[in-house]
């Protein structure tokens, strides 16, 4: 690649929006790209991408546009107009040869931005339903990639089914370190509960009360986010919790015969990518705008996965339902072997390259 080229990344609010960018990122550099991200001030993205060496990162002010009321609602709109001016300029000044949006609030004023510079936009949709955010982009971007079939249908022409930006780490674990790590040895299939990165108290608690159904038949290793381990469970045999993993996630992940997890966008792609048999809990529709309920029907319907809704979750339910998911781990992982890739990542690498002038 000879002249220096230079992108923009955008995106921001939740994990989901910045954990695609972090699979581009190595990849990016290789191909010769100056890396600028454009976030929110303190987002969940401010200190990820703060952390990783050579990128620059650029605050600029966001709103969010709430469904319900709220103070803030008369603020955000002039924190929104003084984010988009600050996008607008920074798009003058730096003049990328192109956009990547992963979504959320800040990517709207960045996109527009880009679009009053003649800056090509590539947006990234990982929910089956385009976000509010993606939707106000639509107009100003020049292609569109998704993680859902039902999505790129949904944004028309310009939009294609890629599936999602992955880690290349998440395939390099190691199964033995992973027993290892959870002190197990093997002998029976590995149950692995994740979370998310919140909200899912309700299922470790539906799976802590089925433990003793479980462990007849399972080894279970639960994931159960910072600050809920429960100290009356120590030492239950068959049963480790852990509260957080990072580096050693894919070891933990190779040692999984079967997963039970929310249905969030970018997980279910990992394990899809991993030809894990998944047992999902979505989110329910009142905690969320019903994003996770809809991934995770369509993945059932394409016979990807099992669903158990939170609403019919009891300590039997869910004990059934995760024998029943082991029990038709062939059917699933034959669906996933059919199924269009869930790894994106050489795909938008493509496409960016394409569309940047």
């Amino acid at each position: 690649m000879g002249s220096k080229k230079l992108i923009v990344l955008t995106g921001g609010g939740t994990l989901g929006h910045v954990t695609p960018h972090m699979a581009l990122i190595p990849h990016l550099k290789e191909r010769g790209y100056e890396i600028h991200y454009i976030g929110t001030e303190n987002g969940m993205e401010a200190d990820k991408i703060r952390s990783i060496p050579g990128i620059t990162y650029h605050a600029v002010k966001t709103g969010k546009l709430r469904r319900y009321f709220s103070w803030q609602n008369f603020v955000d709109p002039f924190r929104v107009i003084a984010g988009a001016f600050q996008s607008a300029h920074l798009m003058g000044k730096l003049h990328p040869n192109v956009v990547f949006s992963k979504g959320g609030f800040v990517a709207v004023p960045v996109v527009f931005g880009a679009w009053l510079h003649r800056v090509p936009v590539l947006c990234h949709e990982s929910d089956l339903t385009p976000g509010l955010a993606n939707k106000l982009c639509k107009p100003f971007a020049t292609r569109m990639v998704t993680t859902f079939p039902e999505c790129a249908e949904a944004l028309g022409s310009k939009a294609e089914v890629v599936g999602t930006p992955l880690r290349p780490d998440l395939f390099s674990g190691d199964r033995a370190k992973g027993l290892a790590m959870a002190g197990f040895d093997g002998t029976h299939p590995i149950l692995l509960m994740m979370g998310g990165s919140s909200g899912a108290q309700s299922v470790n608690k539906a799976l802590r009360e089925a433990l003793p159904d479980l462990t007849q038949d399972f080894d279970v290793v639960h994931l159960c986010g910072r600050g809920n381990l429960d100290e009356a469970l120590k030492g239950t045999k068959g049963y480790t919790q852990i509260e957080f993993l990072d580096a050693e996630l894919p070891d933990i992940l190779a040692c999984a015969d079967l997963v039970l997890s929310r249905a969030g966008s970018n997980a279910l792609m990992e394990f899809q990518a991993l030809d894990k048999p998944m047992l999902l809990v979505p989110y329910p529709k009142g905690a969320s705008r019903g994003d996770q309920i809809l991934n995770a029907q369509s993945m059932e319907a394409r016979g990807l996965c099992k669903v158990l809704l939170q609403e019919n979750m009891t300590a039997q339910t869910l004990a059934s339902a995760l024998r029943d998911t082991w029990e038709s781990r062939d059917a699933l992982r034959a669906a996933v072997k059919a199924a269009p890739p869930a790894n994106g990542t050489a795909r938008v690498l493509e496409l960016i390259d394409e569309i940047a002038k």
